[in-house]
């Protein structure tokens, strides 16, 4: 299986290549991809030196998936590209996830939608992958009226500027801003730009993910995205209004039971989700799950899931796999 990684040299891409070699994915051939300034550079994936090239010489080496993670821009202008030439991009920008024509895939939750047609899919928002980690499951089996999130954003989503305005402040220095105000004990709620409708872009994408992910236009959904001084992923307060009442054991085994998902649930000896343990791990986190006393069939719960994990490069990763699996590619 020949494997392009389309922004090999960012972020993503370098959790991508560390999630392919510890989920052993069947890599034949490796092809970093990155723009012109970091063509010519070396990487390393398990053990073996490879060069980076161009997004030209990349498709011209045939691959049978690329993995794409180079922003919106780089995605509309060649991701179509490289699927004339046949091959199946799965992208993890923005840039597809709402055209009708592309599948919007969480693996545990939509992947039986994918065929063999799909050569463009698309890998959807961070914030959203977690959050229906959960709701899917709730939806399956009590049916979802309303959802009311306020999110708790790791700086890595942001990207490398945010991580290092963080260590300058933390370090009282001066230098380059990812952010129009200090984030270092500091919390901005401002997560992308703001809409006419006073929301911003990041807010909105959970509301029409939401409901193309789960195929319910009908479930309400209200955000709140906040950026916060943290490193190891993301963490979500989610208020949800169920269609039927429910047992809180019940919630919990059904969590539970669902791949994928860690319930850490404990009052008694403080267990519950946080970032500082999310890190680098692949799973989505679930904590705190307590009826709403203040309404009927309604449900509080805390997620916390690795951004950069389950939130991009792992979710992408499992999209192939699932395309290998099922012989869709």
């Amino acid at each position: 299986m020949k494997i392009a990684v389309v922004g090999a040299t960012g972020m993503v891409g370098e959790v991508m290549l560390k999630v392919l070699a510890e989920r052993n994915f069947p890599v034949t051939e490796l092809i970093p991809v990155a723009s012109e300034r970091s063509v010519g550079k070396i990487i390393s994936f398990k053990g073996n030196n490879y060069t980076v090239v161009g997004l030209t010489t990349a498709i011209e080496l045939c691959p049978d998936i690329a993995l794409f993670s180079a922003g919106g821009e780089t995605s509309l202008e060649w991701a179509p590209k490289f699927a004339e030439a046949g091959i199946t991009v799965i992208d993890n920008s923005s840039a597809w996830r709402m055209d009708p024509s592309k599948k919007l895939i969480i693996p545990e939750i939509n992947a039986d939608q994918l065929t063999s047609e799909d050569k463009i899919i698309a890998n959807p928002n961070c914030s959203t992958i977690q959050m229906l980690m959960a709701l899917a499951p709730l939806k399956n089996n009590f049916g979802i009226k309303r959802v009311v999130v306020s999110t708790y954003q790791s700086i890595t989503g942001t990207g490398v500027m945010a991580m290092k305005q963080l260590e300058n402040e933390y370090n009282d220095v001066v230098g380059e801003m990812a952010y129009p105000y200090p984030i270092h004990k500091n919390a901005i709620p401002h997560c992308d730009v703001f809409l006419e409708n006073g929301y911003t872009k990041e807010e909105m994408k959970l509301v029409h993910e939401t409901h193309k992910i789960l195929d319910d236009d009908s479930i309400g959904v209200t955000a709140t995205a906040i950026r916060i001084p943290v490193v190891g992923g993301h963490s979500e307060a989610v208020n949800v209004e169920l269609n039927s009442d429910f047992e809180l054991a019940a919630v919990r085994k059904l969590l539970n039971d669902t791949p994928g998902v860690i319930v850490q649930d404990n009052p008694d000896t403080n267990t519950y989700p946080m970032p500082i343990y999310a890190k680098d791990k692949n799973e989505v986190f679930i904590g705190r799950i307590r009826k709403d006393f203040s309404q009927q069939n309604t449900l509080n719960l805390w997620i916390v899931a690795d951004n950069l994990r389950k939130g991009a490069a792992t979710n992408t990763i499992q999209i192939a796999e699932y395309l290998i699996r099922e012989g869709l590619v």
